[in-house]
């Protein structure tokens, strides 16, 4: 019988899901991790919340453990590459609080306009200090909104409907979908000028962290307000603290911290900042919703193999597996090479699929492709969301089947449709089973993908070559594998170098000064 550890607190209807089935439950929840590790070994599953962290050290002792089950979306308390690489996989429940989250954003708002928790704690004082706490309508004014999936839209839908103009910053919004919610597409310093309001709802990667900080809040309108109940790290603290001091900034409602649990921070105690404690999803219905979505992911897996939500093995049947696998890797290893280079919004996505893979489970490999095209802006997203955060944002995918008929036996091509361009990259795998590049934006090349790679785009000019072997030679960087194509003899060129560790922003930048160069980008896989 299966064995399931509960760390956090949960809704019982979990725990009555488990029993139910037959698994054996057992609810421990206030663990350190010393007491984790000591435990964790006598466990099939792990169900979990934020409080449980789950580092490399709990990982090693979880001799048994095969699945860890999110009730929730972020997963930044689990280390993924230590689950991944003991075959423990890691699921979540992306959408079962979504409702939830944007009304705890649109009461912050509420809350900070009218200046409530302030006035509430005076009046229970008796002090009655009326006209000492002067608000501001919403009515009329102005919603800027960073990140606008699910839950940013439907903030919009609620600030829309309390007559609010609406104005949203988000790499992966179309026009089309902008139009669909009734806001206006912006970039992020149109925004930071027009706003009365900030929101934000974006995940936390290396393109969001710290996203509003000293340079972008000195961009805003005098007297704005700003709401965060994403993540902490998308705001830094110390130069919000800076800018309301400085009267520039009126005052910020916060649910979220750069670290949690937040016992003391530099915005507490201001009268200008209203802040919870991570309520996000915390409501009867979202917590219900999760544990038993999570319950039930869980329970399947463990009891049937089903993979659901998952955020680190895509959902293949075991009949699928050996055939479907490698071309798993090729369609996420291919999203995720158009992803790193994309930074506008995305219209369409098309995903062709020539020779025997034409005949494969093609959704499965649409969803990695996807996913790999996603996460480097979204972070939380896998090949189960995937497809719905595209629909979403109003991102066209369409797949084409056929057999083969170049050199060929099987390959997979994407192609990628921005505000800006149209690129297309393709891939096989070889008889290694092993995934190749062997086009980019029309030029062949045969490439393996390695952790660590630098892209160039340039002109083909005589020198190129040494001049980039130089820089980075100079720099202490090795190179592992060089592979490079052209459209013809001076013309378009591409440059796909292989090295052996992560490559520094000053070298990026010595590389782009080369003559001739025209793009340069660091990409990890």
């Amino acid at each position: 019988m299966p064995k399931v550890l509960i760390s956090d607190k949960l809704s019982p209807a979990a725990v009555k899901i488990f029993q139910d089935r037959g698994i054996e439950v057992d609810v421990k929840t206030g663990l350190d991790r010393d007491e984790l590790m000591k435990i964790i070994g006598d466990y099939d599953g792990l169900a979990i919340r934020s409080n449980t962290k789950v580092t490399p050290p709990v990982i090693a002792a979880a001799a048994n453990l095969k699945v860890i089950g999110r009730a929730g979306i972020g997963v930044d308390n689990v280390d993924l590459p230590a689950a991944t690489a003991k075959g423990i996989i890691v699921m979540n429940t992306p959408f079962g609080n979504s409702i939830t989250t944007a009304e705890h954003a649109i009461a912050m708002m509420f809350a900070l306009a009218r200046d409530i928790p302030q006035a509430n704690e005076s009046t229970h004082a008796g002090k009655w200090e009326k006209s000492k706490f002067m608000g501001v309508e919403l009515t009329a004014k102005t919603l800027g909104i960073i990140g606008c999936g699910n839950i940013g839209s439907i903030v919009a839908d609620r600030a829309l409907g309390l007559k609010m103009k609406v104005i949203a910053f988000d790499p992966f919004l179309t026009q089309e979908r902008a139009a669909d919610l009734g806001v206006e597409k912006v970039d992020l310093d149109e925004l930071l000028k027009r706003s009365d309001f900030i929101t934000l709802h974006t995940p936390l990667t290396d393109k969001t962290r710290n996203i509003l900080n000293k340079d972008s809040l000195a961009k805003t309108k005098k007297g704005v307000r700003i709401i965060n109940c994403a993540r902490g790290g998308l705001v830094v603290e110390a130069d919000l603290k800076a800018a309301i001091e400085a009267g520039h900034v009126a005052g910020a409602a916060l649910d979220v911290f750069e670290e949690e649990p937040a016992k003391t921070n530099i915005l507490f105690g201001m009268e200008q900042i209203v802040a919870t404690p991570h309520l996000g999803a915390s409501t009867n219905e979202a917590q219900e919703n999760v544990a038993l979505q999570v319950a039930e992911q869980m329970a399947d897996y463990l009891l049937s193999g089903a993979i659901t939500n998952s955020v680190n093995v895509p959902s293949i049947s075991a009949e699928e597996a050996p055939k479907l696998t490698p071309f798993v890797e090729l369609a996420q290893l291919l999203g995720s090479f158009a992803g790193q280079l994309t930074e506008t919004g995305i219209h369409e996505v098309t995903i062709e699929y020539e020779g025997t893979v034409a005949g494969m489970n093609t959704r499965v490999l649409t969803n990695a492709a996807l996913t790999g095209l996603l996460k480097p802006q979204l972070a939380d997203v896998n090949t189960v969301s995937a497809p719905v955060i595209a629909k979403e944002r109003g991102i066209q995918v369409s797949e084409v089947k056929r057999e083969q008929r170049g050199a060929y036996e099987t390959y997979i091509r994407l192609t990628v449709k921005t505000d800006r361009q149209e690129r297309s990259v393709a891939g096989t795998v070889f008889s290694d089973g092993r995934p190749r590049l062997i086009q980019i934006k029309g030029v062949n090349m045969d490439a393996a993908l390695g952790a660590h790679m630098i892209y160039v785009t340039n002109q083909d000019k005589p020198g190129f070559i040494g001049a980039l072997g130089s820089i980075l030679g100079k720099s202490n960087i090795n190179i592992a594998n060089f592979n490079l194509g052209r459209q013809e003899t001076g013309g378009a060129a591409i440059c796909l170098v292989e090295v052996d560790g992560p490559v520094p922003a000053e070298v990026l930048n010595e590389i782009q000064a080369l003559p001739h160069v025209v793009q340069v980008k660091a990409l990890s896989f």
